[in-house]
């Protein structure tokens, strides 16, 4: 063969492989907008732009050796003079060991709110946002809080089915209906959006606020199983456009990537939790704010802070995993 024949076949390959190269960018272009847009039309009815609950402006700590904290706060009734925060968490992410940790602060626990005195936690948002709410951890459990994301629960629903339209699968433990508009039948259930919902805000059980809490992790542990998945990756960009009326948020786009990177390389790892407070440091008691949950100060802090530790994250075993998950006084 010809060299001059050599290099049009060459040219040819090349024109061909740019070719091919530009219509599958346009493609991928054309379908993340489109399928964001998707999202946003889902999530229209969202109200997290709206809210006024910053109050003060957040000033969370710088993150250290790679470990972030992110505030997280569910509420169905944002925007209210009177709205509180009905799920409170901190999500602790590890950079190093992609590790995720969960912890629950129960919202009736009994502490002091820097200038208004003592009361339940779920107060703290009522009374000054976000940023009172990192400001009554610090000071009661001397932990710093870098970031914060307010979640509107309307939104929880309709983020779930885009992360898992196959729905989520729960053991319920008897029928649930009372206060969440439907009827859930005890046993192996497979949930969609809106019926998690209903089972992660069922309080009426035997365990009362605890077993909510429970459930609560229990969701948002699964949910994170799904968001890993190739499913969920192919519906990123709906994902994100469902997420953006419904979650407001300080985390910057970079620290989501890393965050959302390192989910992926250790996609295996079981979320651990934890419950403020811990088992055998309460008791049930009544003040001016009601019922409460009066806890040993010290032996929680104590808990909290290694939990999140990083040596607690290197050495802990599969048994001390599973007494992080404990539940009951």
């Amino acid at each position: 063969m010809k060299r001059s024949e050599q290099r049009k076949k060459k040219r040819k390959w090349l024109r061909n492989f740019l070719i091919v190269t530009t219509f599958v960018l346009l493609a991928g272009i054309v379908y993340v907008v489109a399928q964001y847009n998707s999202g946003l039309s889902i999530g229209k009815e969202g109200l997290a732009k709206e809210d006024d609950m910053l109050a003060d402006e957040f000033k969370g700590a710088d993150p250290q050796f790679g470990e972030i904290n992110v505030l997280l706060l569910g509420s169905d009734s944002r925007g209210d003079d009177d709205a509180r925060s009905d799920a409170l968490m901190i999500a602790h992410y590890n950079q190093t060991t992609h590790q995720m940790k969960l912890v629950s602060i129960m919202r009736d626990t009994y502490v002091d709110i820097p200038e208004h005195g003592k009361h339940k936690m779920n107060a703290a948002f009522t009374l000054g946002g976000p940023e009172l709410v990192r400001k009554t951890i610090k000071e009661n459990f001397d932990v710093d809080i870098h970031y914060y994301a307010i979640v509107d629960f309307t939104g929880f629903s309709k983020i779930v089915d885009v992360v898992a339209p196959d729905g989520i699968e729960v053991d319920i433990p008897y029928a649930m209906s009372h206060g969440i508009g439907m009827t859930l039948q005890p046993g192996k259930q497979v949930l969609h959006g809106e019926q998690l919902l209903g089972y992660v805000r069922f309080r009426h059980d035997i365990q009362s606020d605890f077993g909510r809490v429970e459930r609560q992790q229990e969701a948002l542990a699964k949910v994170k199983e799904q968001a890993v998945s190739v499913h969920s990756l192919m519906n990123l960009p709906k994902l994100l456009g469902v997420v953006e009326p419904f979650v407001t948020t300080n985390v910057d786009k970079r620290t989501l990537f890393t965050i959302g990177k390192g989910l992926l390389v250790g996609k295996s790892e079981k979320i651990e939790t934890l419950r403020i407070p811990v088992e055998n440091s309460f008791e049930n008691k009544r003040e001016a704010a009601g019922a409460v949950l009066s806890i040993d100060f010290e032996k929680n802090k104590n808990a909290l802070q290694q939990f999140l530790s990083t040596e607690d994250e290197e050495g802990m075993t599969g048994s001390d995993n599973a007494k992080t998950g404990e539940f009951g006084n």
